[in-house]
């Protein structure tokens, strides 16, 4: 057995840790996905309404999904997502929509820590202070982009478009090439 298909075998999941590891990732994923279409929808009130008191309790609702959800869900999306595609055959560079979906997660998830929550937490702190919403747009803007992204990862996963990467084309060449025994490299040398 070559040292590529010893390795990569020997680092697969088990049958039951790997079902378990899809469920707890598919869950989190849907998760992640109705959090952004429930944030969506809290802005589309915030910003369709004339209350004062609705758009205060929206965004201060969307605030609490993005401080006590969002990271959470989206971390173990990301987790579950690499223990899967280094512990299976997929890997995570082997496929195109396994690469693609690790870099659309990767980003979302530093979206979501690094522009929404603070965005947020900048627009509750406006709205409570009493000035009107600053700018519908961009409150809806960051749900809109998650979902988007949340479908699309979705679809390249039942779909599996795209076919290998290189580096996945190269190891299943590998991976089929004949194996000499040590006794055929020991005659060839001699």
């Amino acid at each position: 057995m070559s040292s590529t298909t010893s390795s990569a075998s020997a680092r697969k999941l088990s049958r039951p840790v790997r079902r378990a590891v899809l469920v707890v990732h598919v869950v989190a994923s849907a998760g992640w996905l109705g959090l952004s279409l429930g944030l969506l929808a809290l802005a589309v009130t915030a910003a369709g309404t004339g209350s004062a008191v609705t758009v205060e309790a929206s965004v201060r609702a969307m605030k609490l999904f993005a401080d006590w959800l969002l990271l959470p869900v989206a971390f173990l999306t990301l987790v579950s997502g690499l223990v899967l595609s280094l512990g299976t055959q997929w890997g995570l560079a082997r496929h195109r929509w396994v690469y693609v979906k690790f870099w659309l997660t990767l980003a979302t998830t530093t979206a979501t820590a690094f522009a929404l929550r603070p965005g947020l937490g900048s627009t509750v702190a406006a709205v409570a202070a009493g000035e009107p919403l600053p700018d519908a747009t961009d409150l809806m803007m960051g749900p809109i982009v998650s979902l988007s992204a949340y479908v699309f990862m979705t679809v390249i996963s039942v779909l599996k478009p795209w076919g290998l990467t290189r580096r996945g084309r190269r190891l299943r060449a590998n991976a089929r090439k004949p194996v000499r025994q040590p006794a055929e490299r020991t005659r060839q040398a001699a």
